[in-house]
């Protein structure tokens, strides 16, 4: 399902999620967002494919603490973080809003394996 339309697409998602302000960015807000729940609580986090590993298990650790779901993206930093509309390079966003989650899903690729509770959070 991962083809190269498929990731212009989820990208260009993530923009139109940008730009409704419905997304938390970078790897220390989203571990914030997480923490704290709230009005807007994050639905997934995505994670951009060249993270060092030190980032990646913070944030897995992380979403299988609170039963997020969490993606790989078949993309890096930079490319993530031009299509949010940031000039450097971004690891990690994560969505607070379900509509525009339920519209990224159709082109994520298949989520990390980091725990239970993330399995209920959103139904197709």
């Amino acid at each position: 399902m991962n083809t190269v339309g498929s990731t212009e697409k989820l990208l260009s998602t993530l923009g139109l999620c940008a730009r409704a302000r419905k997304l938390v960015m970078g790897t220390p807000m989203v571990c914030e967002a997480l923490r704290q729940g709230g009005k807007s609580p994050v639905l997934a986090v995505l994670e951009a494919s060249d993270t060092s590993e030190n980032t990646h298990k913070k944030l897995a650790d992380k979403c299988t603490f609170y039963g997020v779901p969490l993606y790989r993206l078949p993309a890096d930093t930079t490319r993530l973080g031009k299509a949010i509309g940031k000039t450097g390079a971004v690891a990690a966003v994560g969505v607070t809003d379900e509509n525009l989650y339920k519209a990224l899903a159709v082109h994520l690729p298949p989520r990390e394996d980091v725990g239970g509770a993330a399995e209920s959070t959103f139904q197709e």
